[in-house]
């Protein structure tokens, strides 16, 4: 299997010794061309970037992420925009590694065959489906490999370590530690530090040092420099946010996202 475009990202990460940096916005937010040009000006400073389908009925998704997906659903984007989106990314000058991230039942109703040849079609590398866990992902995850696509499997601060052991066995080439319970965006109920120590622990039984560990929820600008250990960083509903007080304000968010990002950049470096 040739290497994957999403652990290149990380190997160039690691060799300028620091954390990758992970993105998240809705596809669709505030407009289908709009959230186009948003995703290129985060793509010039970020080192992967996830895009979610939205959904109306989320279950791990804050307010401002949800906020963020109900005006691309108001906005009228479908599953076939979405995959427009990405397709017209990935052919941009400086396009980065695409993470699609979503629920199962909108690939159900797509048709998951069809859905994941979709994927290779346009170019996505990786997959996350937020509420199907191990083992009821095996199946999906399987066609995700045959299909050239990474398929994340999620780890959280109750995992227990037998099956944290089967899911990490399972795994691609990345895996996503939820940093705390809660949805996303909340504030951080515990510290980097505790963060940190499960987050090491977790890497000590991750053998393969080619399954590369990214912490999520809850990080911002305030305390992503905490993280500058680890693998990865995600930052989503910081960005929602600034998306939600650019239209708010009515400054353009594609400037206002694109130096947010570059900021998270340097405080990682």
């Amino acid at each position: 299997m040739t290497i994957s475009q999403i652990s290149l990202a990380f190997e160039k990460s690691k060799k300028e010794k620091r954390p990758a940096l992970l993105t998240y916005i809705v596809a669709g937010d505030n407009t289908k061309e709009k959230s186009l040009t948003i995703l290129k000006s985060i793509s010039n400073h970020a080192d992967i970037c996830e895009i979610g389908f939205p959904h109306n009925t989320p279950i791990a998704d804050g307010g401002q992420i949800q906020t963020s997906a109900n005006r691309a659903i108001n906005n009228g984007i479908k599953m076939k925009d979405v995959f427009q989106i990405v397709k017209n990314f990935k052919k941009s000058k400086n396009a980065k590694p695409v993470i699609l991230m979503g629920y199962y039942n909108m690939i159900y109703q797509y048709g998951q065959s069809r859905f994941l040849k979709k994927c290779k079609q346009v170019g996505v590398d990786g997959l996350i489906v937020v509420d199907l866990p191990w083992p009821d992902n095996k199946f999906i995850a399987k066609k995700c490999r045959k299909n050239s696509i990474s398929f994340v499997q999620l780890l959280s601060p109750t995992t227990s370590k037998k099956r944290m052991k089967k899911i990490i066995g399972n795994s691609h080439d990345m895996l996503y530690y939820i940093s705390m319970l809660s949805t996303t965006g909340g504030k951080l109920k515990v510290t980097p530090r505790e963060i940190l120590k499960n987050y090491n622990k977790i890497k000590k039984i991750i053998k393969n040092k080619n399954k590369n560990l990214v912490i999520g929820f809850g990080i911002t600008s305030k305390n992503i420099s905490s993280f500058k250990a680890s693998d990865g960083c995600v930052v989503g509903s910081e960005i929602c946010k600034k998306i939600s007080e650019s239209i708010k304000n009515r400054q353009n968010p594609v400037t206002n996202v694109g130096n947010m990002v570059k900021n998270l950049r340097k405080k990682l470096s």
